[in-house]
């Protein structure tokens, strides 16, 4: 059994205590980043004269042995030293002794924890964003693979208007691209030093923060030392960035299975990506795509669980705060798997033309676009959305398609409609009548198309 930490304590810690307290379990992950914030640290204490130059380099070569020994699975952890932190300070003051016990000098755990957690969140944060470029390419890359498909386009998973297959997948590369503006944003809350601010009202030594914070990459300096030990407002932000990548990643997903079905047959997955049954030997299921669904809900839960974790804590660090981490690596590794997996579900698809073609004229989809034609012929809108309700609904009872009605009839409902609307029926006129930018037509599609290949390379 070991004392508590600090000469201020006359027992021995509790063995239960510190299995309790301990976070060495879960924020050894941090041993990179805390190395690199030390060997930061500890060039700025031998600049402004609070170690010498000779110690500063037996430190900062120290350390980084140390870290090599990390990563090779060669470090000793121990319940008792309670977090990557320690264990690293305390091998380091092993091998150095007073030297050693030098780097703490002008910085607390607290400033130093929320320093190595910022920058682990920038680097995932540009981790996330390559990869999520990755699935925009991807997508990209499907767009003159299936440049002559047309697809029904759905609102309340019924039929609705046609559009070309690419307007869905750049559909979702819209989606990714807020979401990589929103970490691109929230990097910038990230990207500001605590380094210096110590436990929570700084410090007399003569440190120089900007140097620091220079070092390790950061934009600025955090202005006030009260509010970095409890500021974790950059980790809320950053798990909510991640629901919203999932969130995206389970409606691809629940579109994909759904299109999969039998009663779709919109697409075929990829044998790779798709799993048998245990009983019934036809089955392919598509697997992957509903547990890419269904972890959405772990990565969504970290963000209440984290401010509920800050909710009336009192300014500065509580121990509270020692939780904040599981909920941001679990959320992080959990969205990180699931988009290392799409690019190849989205490059492995195919899309069952024949079977999409041969429904294509089902559920009137020029229906609109023959409403459209009635505004242009000077009909006010809502009676031209009457108007083709009703011509619907005289099709339903003949079993057949607007574009099947003789001029006659299409007459009888409007004498503005003359032999030009037959441009506008059939699917294919419908879909090549939409022109508005960003809209599903021929070549509002075509121009989307050659932006987005200029813009993900």
């Amino acid at each position: 059994m070991a004392k508590a930490w600090g000469g201020r304590f006359q027992q021995e810690t509790d063995p239960r205590v510190e299995a309790f307290t301990e976070s060495v379990s879960f924020d050894s992950r941090l041993y990179a980043v805390d190395i690199r914030g030390s060997q930061a640290h500890a060039t700025m204490l031998a600049k402004v004269g609070l170690i010498s130059e000779d110690e500063c380099s037996q430190i900062c070569s120290e350390l980084t042995k140390i870290g090599e020994e990390i990563e090779a699975g060669d470090f000793q952890y121990s319940a008792e030293l309670e977090d990557i932190h320690m264990h690293i300070e305390s091998a380091l003051t092993e091998r150095l002794g007073d030297t050693g016990r030098k780097l703490h000098t002008g910085r607390s755990r607290n400033d130093q924890v929320s320093t190595d957690l910022k920058l682990y969140v920038r680097d995932a944060i540009d981790e996330l964003d390559a990869l999520l470029l990755d699935v925009q390419r991807s997508l990209v890359d499907r767009c003159d693979q299936d440049a002559d498909v047309i697809v029904p386009g759905y609102t309340h998973l019924q039929r609705a208007q046609p559009v070309k297959a690419a307007h869905y997948w750049l559909a979702y590369c819209e989606k990714f691209q807020r979401d990589r503006d929103r970490l691109a944003d929230c990097r910038k809350r990230v990207n500001v030093c605590p380094l210096g601010a110590a436990a929570l009202a700084g410090t007399s030594l003569p440190i120089d923060r900007e140097m620091t914070a220079k070092l390790l990459g950061f934009d600025s300096v955090a202005g006030n030392s009260l509010d970095v030990s409890s500021d974790r407002d950059y980790l809320a932000e950053f798990v909510f960035a991640l629901s919203l990548i999932s969130a995206h990643l389970s409606t691809w997903c629940e579109e994909w299975i759904i299109w999969f079905s039998t009663e779709f047959s919109f697409l075929k997955l990829p044998d790779a990506y798709t799993t048998g049954s245990s009983i019934m030997p036809q089955k392919r299921n598509p697997d992957v795509l509903e547990l890419i669904r269904g972890k959405t809900a772990r990565v969504m839960a970290s963000v209440p669980q984290l401010l509920i974790l800050v909710k009336s804590l009192p300014m500065a660090y509580n121990r509270d705060l020692q939780e904040d981490k599981l909920a941001m690596f679990d959320a992080f590794d959990t969205v990180k798997a699931c988009l290392e997996l799409t690019p190849a579900i989205v490059a492995g698809a195919e899309l069952r033309r024949e079977q999409i073609a041969s429904r294509l004229e089902d559920g009137f989809l020029d229906a609109t676009a023959l409403m459209e034609y009635l505004i242009k012929q000077g009909v006010p809108m809502r009676t031209g959305h009457e108007t083709v309700g009703k011509l619907v609904a005289h099709c339903e009872g003949k079993g057949c398609r607007l574009a099947d009605l003789s001029l006659e009839e299409l007459q009888q409902a409007c004498d503005l409609i003359d032999e030009n609307v037959y441009g506008v029926l059939g699917t294919q006129n419908a879909m090549a009548a939409l022109q508005s930018y960003g809209s599903g037509g021929e070549q509002p599609v075509a121009d989307r198309v050659a932006a987005w290949k200029e813009r993900v390379g």
